[in-house]
């Protein structure tokens, strides 16, 4: 039971912010056959952010694309948590590195406060991988919506 049934929703980003990063996730889909799906929630539960991610990603579907090329990132804000997780044939086609390396550079856009761009560029940038490996084809389709999703 809710006590608080009325509780307004915690606003993250301007509905500016909110539209650059819906806009970055439609770009990044442009020319791929993969999917990349935003989460962000102020508290992460569990200790390991890509646990949390992982299990987001499983309870959105994410692993039912056709091609298994879909990618989660996870962020949460107020315990300065976030993960990427990606589905199995993106990963390894594109190697640990490269998911290292957007993660620090969220990071470093993170700790200036600046989530938004952060998002954002590392949505691109994971369409750029997608693209390489996952060119997009004439029947593709949109496999998963591209609006933000929000936790508590």
């Amino acid at each position: 039971m809710d006590l608080f049934p009325f509780k307004k929703k915690r606003q993250f980003f301007t509905p500016e912010g909110q539209q650059q990063i819906v806009a970055a996730i439609q770009e990044a889909e442009k020319n791929t056959s993969g999917e990349v799906r935003v989460y962000v929630e102020s508290k992460c539960n569990y200790v390991d952010p890509v646990e949390k991610a992982r299990e987001l990603f499983f309870k959105l579907q994410m692993e039912k694309t056709r091609d298994r090329n879909a990618v989660l990132l996870y962020i949460a804000i107020d315990d300065h948590q976030l993960a990427i997780f990606a589905d199995e044939g993106i990963y390894q086609r594109s190697g640990a590195d490269f998911w290292n390396i957007e993660v620090k550079k969220m990071i470093s856009d993170f700790t200036k406060e600046d989530y938004t761009t952060g998002i954002a560029n590392c949505v691109i940038d994971i369409g750029e991988a997608l693209k390489t490996h996952f060119p997009y084809e004439k029947n593709d389709k949109n496999e998963l919506p591209d609006e933000l999703i929000f936790g508590h």
